[in-house]
């Protein structure tokens, strides 16, 4: 399987998926902490994928969604965006609409 397989393969599997420096335990950047404070600040079970650990996955991320930075977000197999956009979309509160859109589960206080 190629990259690109198993990079779609993942997104579809799963609701919410971030491709991100480190764990969301242990983010290895500042960029993928606040994407991940971001996301538990809304309450949203998400899958983190440390693309650190995997040169080709690294780079086939980018690739994937024709996107330089890491981390990168998606939802239901839509690539939402890095950090500059997560961290906008949840200050503004249209992060939580999308993932009401999506039938992903928010915090009440998020989505209200």
């Amino acid at each position: 399987m190629d990259i690109k397989q198993r990079i779609q393969e993942e997104i579809s599997a799963r609701p919410v998926v971030l491709y991100m420096k480190g764990t969301a335990d242990m983010p290895q950047c500042g960029f993928s902490a606040t994407v991940v404070q971001a996301l538990r600040l809304l309450g949203v079970d998400f899958h983190d994928v440390d693309i650190l650990e995997d040169p080709e996955l690294r780079q086939g991320v980018k690739d994937f969604s024709d996107w330089p930075t890491i981390p990168q977000l998606y939802v239901k197999g839509e690539f939402i965006g890095g950090c500059d956009i997560v961290r906008e979309m949840f200050e503004s509160g249209e992060l939580a609409q999308v993932f009401s859109r999506h039938g992903v589960a928010v915090k009440e206080t998020a989505a209200g």
